[in-house]
């Protein structure tokens, strides 16, 4: 039986669970990646044998080029995946961060494996990019922030499986087999996902492809959408778009938002065992908190996606920013340790949970012919607030901040993230706006559905 003999809800849901399935273990592989950098850095900081002589400053700088890596291959996702295509783009990430991943284990020296970093970066930058795009543009309406948290919140999930394998099979396989786990997609993911992820319909069709958009639509399930026209020569497509008109002060924004949200992220993931050691707590109960910070993230944001979902992602946002803030300055107080746990749990949530629905807003925000790049300039600036939240959180400590000041610079920031959202605008009269493929309640077709409540 061929796949357009079954009914088109019926190819849409398993086209969707395939779609989100491949995306989200993905994801899982750049939460590995940098876990799994971490895992290994004492191992070099103790034995030059491995790469060289390693100091606790070059080690920074080497896992900083992971992450300028991630944020040039997100823009570069941008600028051709608008162009390429979404499905292209992923399988071609897939397969560079498999390689990249490979070759880093095989490196001898700090030069080349600190290069090796950065390319394998520019891969899962790219993969980052695309993921929500694609996501986005198949799941059904009602659902589009649910599958985006879902599938983002494989970042998480990847951070605990690389701790745990660090953990479980470090000591035997060493960091270089650690390493070559990361490469599994090439034989695993990729062959599936070439058989099983389709391209997007809306991009066909906003790049003039019909009959490519009914074929895959007819084996999909998924809808065309209800105008066939392609966007006029006069309309910017991919980054060109972004900065045009009405929609140059909401690139901005969200880029902001993205930006804080990751910053956020990075700080609390990496300094928030050693605020908690400085607060009386030992090395495991301090580990603890990091664990119970990546599940309330994971929890909350799929939680949160749907209320996205129902509300609309930018009151959800916001909110998620303004929880955050909240709990961030209550663990200033003196309290027990569940209850202090639990809070942890809601910051996780208020920051990391919240940085991945930022990537729902993005695609639901702007239209087919600039999303990808919207999403992509997303990514790849946030990575900027990546990369300044370990740095930031160590010059705090060397500057003598107390851990309640830290938490109270914390939670300032969250609410910047707050008045970030709010200024959010509307689409202004006569710009060009979001595409509707389906019928779907919530606001009208001459806004975004994140406009529909400020």
């Amino acid at each position: 039986m061929t796949s357009t003999t079954t009914d088109p809800d019926t190819r849409r849901r398993r086209t969707v669970a395939w779609v989100v399935s491949l995306a989200t273990v993905g994801l899982i592989f750049d939460g590995y990646d940098l876990v799994a950098y971490g895992a290994v850095v004492s191992t070099f900081l103790d034995d030059p044998s491995h790469i060289g002589e390693v100091t606790p400053a070059l080690a920074g700088t080497l896992g900083s080029y992971a992450l300028l890596g991630m944020m040039f291959g997100a823009l570069l996702a941008g600028a051709v995946g608008d162009v390429l295509g979404r499905r292209k783009v992923m399988l071609i990430s897939y397969a560079w961060f498999s390689i990249g991943m490979f070759v880093t284990a095989l490196m001898t020296t700090t030069t080349t494996f600190g290069a090796m970093r950065f390319v394998t970066g520019l891969g899962i930058g790219a993969l980052i990019a695309t993921t929500a795009t694609l996501v986005t543009e198949i799941a059904p309406p009602g659902k589009k922030n649910l599958y985006s948290a879902i599938t983002y919140s494989g970042v998480p999930l990847g951070s605990l499986l690389g701790a745990l394998l660090a953990i479980l099979l470090l000591e035997s396989i060493g960091w270089r087999g650690l390493f070559m786990i990361g490469a599994l997609p090439i034989v695993t993911l990729l062959p599936l996902a070439i058989v099983k992820m389709p391209e997007s319909v809306q991009w066909l069709v906003a790049r003039g492809r019909i009959d490519e958009a009914r074929a895959v639509s007819a084996r999909t399930g998924v809808p065309m959408p209800d105008s066939l026209a392609p966007p006029a020569k006069t309309e910017r497509v991919g980054f060109a778009g972004l900065v045009g008109r009405g929609f140059l002060f909401s690139t901005i924004v969200v880029g902001s938002i993205s930006a804080l949200g990751q910053f956020l992220n990075y700080y609390l993931n990496t300094w928030l065992p050693v605020l908690m050691e400085k607060s009386g707590f030992n090395t495991k109960g301090s580990l603890a908190f990091l664990l119970v910070l990546s599940g309330g993230a994971i929890l909350g944001a799929v939680a949160g996606s749907r209320c996205a979902d129902r509300f609309g992602p930018k009151p959800v946002v916001a909110t998620g920013f303004f929880i955050g803030a909240t709990f961030v300055a209550l663990m200033t107080l003196n309290l027990p340790l569940p209850v202090l746990l639990f809070f942890v749990a809601v910051v996780g949530f208020g920051t990391t949970g919240t940085s991945i629905l930022v990537y729902g807003l993005v695609a639901n925000y702007f239209p087919t012919r600039m999303r990808g790049a919207a999403v992509a300039w997303a990514a790849g600036f946030g990575r900027l607030g990546g990369v300044s939240g370990p740095l930031l959180g160590g010059l705090f400590l060397a500057a003598g901040l107390g851990v309640d000041a830290v938490f109270y610079v914390l939670a300032g920031f969250a609410l910047l993230g707050v008045v970030l959202t709010v200024l959010i605008p509307k689409v202004r009269a006569g710009a060009d706006v979001p595409d509707r493929t389906e019928e779907s309640p919530g606001p009208s077709s001459a806004e975004p559905a994140l406009s529909a409540t400020t």
